[in-house]
């Protein structure tokens, strides 16, 4: 997944550039093990640059060298700091032969160098588990380093051999196979998949009738095979019973295009630009082939291509040329939004003399749309070539964007009225220049390197005048002769000579000697405050009213400052809200984001499903729900390595663009293989039958096939690696692991090892984050869990080895090294240094704890939506699984003060509604208000009653019953009184015994990420007056 070129759109070059030796010298490290820096310089030159070819030569050497020379040479190196550690020198006395099979020897090795780093470790002050977790990765080093040595060739991931792993789910989006840092191809093709109208373009396409014939030239030879293997991608993704597809036969062709090795990473615009050109030319031929008229009409200019108008003055000059744009650049650098970065593109150069009667020599030009494509992409340029360091850098300032954009300030026919805003706007900023400068003469006064509020510094020499003086002088009234604290050290008289000499004689002569770092006691004669040393009470009357008066104005000057300051920043963020100018809506359809550096990174989309109304998120073969809150997260950028890279919007007024097909006849929406033409149907039948015969041929396997024994299921997977994760969440979990290999990557050089120590220091941290209720970082990973509650670390440590082991990871080789790595560690891993059953019972208290925080959200989200009767079966099975929780460590659960408050309101406020049906007197009425009071409300009295330390429970409890035996004393209808006498004794009813309840209901399936967010946001909702009195 994680590719490894410049995403920069280079210059070909058949000379291999420093930077792209670099990274094929890391990759060959990786995959060989292999550290010897002339020996893989020797095989990038033997092979002229292949990694395969370099690859099989390093290993058949490796085959050739003696055993005894593997163990002499073999080195490892060290997590917590740069150095290598020899670890089977022959000149050592402790030789130790990695190359075998024996754990001990492997425990030694690791002990050995551990050993030499103690020191460092307790100079630094490293904790417990912080060295734990360096164990684990040198541990995970050796033990993949020791994998690659015994490699006889190149490795590639294949398919996992259970088809069912692979099959599709209903009607779920399919994934794109990545099939050797392809990533940029799945996130560009997916986002143009989805737009339905590109699809059906694509799908629909028929081949001129004079294919069948050779084609008359290059173009037409690469670009009508090219799409005929996109519309047969195209429809594998409408039809497919196969979770993901595999797009090699397109991405074949695509490799000549571009002349580049499987090892390199393709720029997401540079093959935008090449991908449309193709669809242009195929579309270019049919369009002639078919033409009636003078001018034949190309769909994808059509669909992709605008034209805007540069007015300019060259040299005193004035110009206006039409040019047409496809996808349109945009600078990220030094702007904050997208309609910064919009603005700066459309104005070049000094302009002033465009606005003017007279011509000037100054020399600029303004861009202004006459036409906007359908679908309209900007590129953001977030990579820059870096002249000190001779190489790109990748900008991570954030930059945002809107879901929905209007263009209408840009366009040629509002060029008058836009001037006139932008000549405004560019008056209110310098005068909103001026107020920032004045307003912070005021937040930051004084002439030294420290600036403090003005309004501060008066409040602070008020205080100080009126501080009562307590002596003449700081240090007249401090005794020199005795420490501070008041004590004199009393001296012992001199020993007598011939007094013994032993503990007793030496404990009387030891004094009270006074630590002046250590003991920080303050002596209680001293002033807390300096004050005035002389001071009268007119003088001090005279200061204080000049020193309030003065504060007092500037406060007034600093608020007045501030209002002024944000209603010109209302004003300017409102200049282009009025409906004239809100006519041309573009809807966010598709954001491809970017993660990593210059060099190094990965490509997916985030895309808009407009019948779901959510996003989506396509990353390869994953397809996950998404928010609007993660695609931010993801892509502003500015706090982390991933931002967005290109933006497509999609004409809002259009939506032919994103609309499903009807049949004509029935008028009935197309769906699956009905969208397709009679040859593609045909196609995807025929591969569908395969994927069934292959799932066929796998139950007939698994139903002959006799288990393997244990021993022999260990040497190759381990059970536990077959079954799902214990959280359930198995791809929120492969987002993080990859996101944590990625980040390894990026900062580590590709020392795949590294992504474990990545992984658990930032589990780590969100453990010791101490975080508001409404982002309880627990719900993000069970691991943050069991360190809030503080597991056995072997129970740590197997959960995040058992998350990077998990075999759907991903297929790239960064992926499937550090997955073999933590299954070679979890094979180190003896059964009786972990005990199993605690280790499921750790598993099984965190899905209490997922399955309580279900309970209690939707019981929030029923309550704050006033349905009481709903909320409370899930308040009540919240507040029970939390308290089981909780009796195991105070950690474990929720709140339980908050749960209680949700649950004894939800009742009170059944019981009101009850009651007001009672009253009513209607037959239904009473008869609903006492079903709800027996079958709810009582049945959950003795709930409340069974905790007496409860007192709120207590009262609650008092005041539904006395509500309903003050109808007593009432006139009411006999068959009332008659009704009332019959449920009272039954709400009276003091005993705690539960004798009849609910089953619980049953719980939906929610994603990490969708429990977090509907978390949160139920949690932020709850107002003052939701919460309990003191304010959890």
């Amino acid at each position: 997944l994680f590719c490894q070129k410049n995403p920069l759109r280079q210059e070909e070059t058949c000379k291999m550039t420093k930077t792209h030796q670099q990274t094929l010298l890391n990759q060959l490290r990786e995959v060989t093990g292999t550290t010897d820096v002339q020996l893989l310089q020797q095989a990038l030159q033997v092979s002229n640059g292949d990694l395969a070819e370099a690859v099989a030569f390093l290993t058949e050497k490796n085959a050739k060298v003696p055993q005894q020379d593997e163990a002499t040479y073999y080195q490892t190196a060290q997590i917590t700091n740069d150095r290598y550690i020899s670890v089977g020198s022959q000149a050592d006395t402790n030789v130790i032969d990695l190359t075998g099979d024996d754990k001990d020897d492997l425990q030694r090795a690791i002990a050995l160098s551990l050993e030499e780093s103690n020191r460092a470790f307790r100079e630094t002050g490293i904790t417990d588990e912080e060295q734990a977790i360096s164990r684990w990765v040198l541990e995970a080093s050796i033990a993949e380093n020791k994998a690659s040595l015994k490699r006889t060739h190149t490795e590639v991931w294949s398919d996992s051999p259970n088809p069912y792993d692979r099959k599709r789910q209903d009607n779920c989006p399919v994934g794109l196979k990545n099939v050797g840092n392809t990533c940029w191809f799945s996130a560009v093709i997916q986002s143009l998949f989805n737009l339905l109208e590109f699809q059906r373009l694509v799908l629909h396409y028929s081949p001129p009738a004079r294919m069948q014939d050779l084609p008359r030239n290059q173009k037409e030879h690469r670009n009508l095979p090219f799409m005929q293997e996109l519309r047969h991608l195209f429809s594998l993704l409408v039809g497919s019973k196969r979770k993901y597809v595999d797009p090699s036969s397109a991405v074949e062709i695509l490799k000549d295009a571009f002349k580049s090795s499987e090892s390199q990473q393709q720029d997401v615009s540079e093959f935008t630009h090449k991908l449309l050109d193709w669809l242009e030319d195929a579309f270019q031929i049919k369009a002639e082939e078919d033409r009636e008229g003078e001018k034949p009409k190309n769909p994808m200019v059509d669909l992709f291509y605008g034209r805007f108008l540069a007015v300019g003055v060259l040299e005193g000059k004035k110009f206006e040329n039409t040019e047409m744009f496809g996808q349109y650049p945009l600078q990220v650098n030094g702007f904050k939004d997208l309609h910064e970065c919009l603005e700066a593109a459309m104005i070049e150069g000094e302009i002033e003399s465009l606005h003017s009667a007279e011509n000037s020599a100054k020399s600029g030009q303004e861009h202004w749309f006459t036409e906007l494509p359908p679908v309209l992409t900007f590129e953001l340029s977030r990579f820059e070539f870096n002249q000190t360091l001779g190489r790109p850098e990748k900008i991570h300032n954030k930059l945002e964007f809107p879901s929905m954009l209007y263009m209408d300030r840009y366009m040629d026919r509002n060029r008058d009225i836009t001037r006139i805003k932008r000549e405004e706007i560019r008056r209110l900023k310098e005068h909103l220049t001026v107020l920032q400068q004045r307003l912070e003469r005021y937040l930051s006064y004084g002439s030294g390197p420290k600036r403090f509020p003005l309004a501060d510094v008066l409040q602070y020499a008020m205080e100080f005048a009126s501080s009562k003086p307590v002596c003449t002088s700081p240090v007249e009234d401090i005794n020199t002769t005795a420490p501070p604290g008041g004590t004199t050290a009393q001296l012992p008289p001199p020993a007598r000579q011939g007094s013994g000499s032993g503990p007793q004689a030496q404990q009387q002569q030891r004094v009270s000697i006074h630590k002046p770092f250590t003991q920080s006691r303050v002596p209680p004669e001293l002033p807390m405050h300096p004050a005035p040393r002389h001071i009268t009470e007119e003088e001090l009357r005279v200061l204080e009213g000049c020193l309030h008066r003065w504060r007092s104005e500037v406060e007034n000057d600093t608020r007045d400052l501030q209002a002024s300051i944000s209603r010109i920043h209302r004003t300017i963020e409102l200049m282009y809200s009025d409906k004239s100018m809100m006519q041309v809506p573009y809807r966010l359809h598709a954001v491809l984001v970017h993660e990593g550096q210059a060099n190094a990174g990965h490509y997916w989309a985030y895309i808009f499903d407009p019948h779901q109304q959510r996003w989506m998120k396509y990353n390869d073969i994953s397809v996950t729900k998404s928010s609007w809150e993660e695609l931010v997260r993801d892509s502003f950028g500015g706090y982390r390595n991933a931002s967005a890279y290109c933006l497509m919007y999609i004409d809002d007024k259009k939506p032919f663009l994103i609309e499903e097909e009807f049949d004509k006849e029935t008028g009935q929406m197309l769906s699956g293989l009905d969208k397709l033409p009679p040859d593609l149907k045909e196609y995807v039948e025929a591969d569908n039958k395969l994927f069934e015969r292959e799932m066929e041929e796998w139950d007939a396997l698994q139903a002959t096939e006799p288990c393997p024994p244990d021993n022999t299921a260990s040497q190759h997977d381990p059970e536990y690696m077959e079954q799902q994760s214990p959280t359930g969440d198995s791809k929120h979990l492969q987002e993080d692991t990859e996101r944590a290999i990625s980040k390894a990557a990026a900062e580590h050089d590709e020392k795949s090892p590294e992504a474990l120590k990545v992984e658990y220091t930032r589990l780590l941290r969100l453990a010791q984050e101490d975080t508001p209720p409404e982002r309880d970082y627990r719900l993000q990973h069970v691991i943050v869990y069991f360190i809030h509650n503080q597991a056995p670390k072997k129970i740590v440590e197997r959960t995040l080895l058992t998350q990077f082991a998990d075999r759907n990871l991903g297929f790239d080789e960064r992926c499937k090294s550090i997955m073999k790595v933590a299954r070679a560690k979890l094979e180190l891993i003896m059964p009786d240094e972990v005990n199993m059953e605690e280790y499921e019972m750790w598993h099984q208290d965190y899905r209490k704890f997922r399955d309580a925080t279900v309970f209690l959200l939707i019981g929030l989200e029923l309550f704050l939506k006033k349905s009481y009767v709903e909320a409370l079966m899930y308040l009540i099975y919240a507040y029970q699984y939390n308290k089981e929780l909780l009796a195991k460590g105070p950690y474990r659960g929720h709140d339980e003060e908050l749960i209680a408050h949700y649950r004894r309101e939800c009742l009170l406020k059944l019981n009101e509604h009850a009651a007001v049906l009672f009253e009513t007197g209607e037959e239904i009425e009473v008869n609903t208000g006492l079903s709800i009071m027996n079958e709810l409300v009582v049945a959950c009295i003795p709930l409340l009653l069974v905790d007496e330390m409860e007192e709120k429970d207590m009262v609650a409890v008092e005041d539904m019953r006395n509500r309903w035996c003050s109808y007593l004393g009432q006139e009411m209808e006999p068959n009332l009184q008659e009704k009332l006498t019959d449920f009272l004794p039954k709400l009276l009813d003091c005993s705690t015994e539960i004798k009849s309840f609910h089953d619980p209901p049953k719980l939906p399936s929610y994603s990490t990420l969708e429990l977090c967010e509907r978390y949160g946001q139920v949690v932020t909702s709850l107002t003052p007056s939701r919460t309990p009195a003191d304010g959890r």
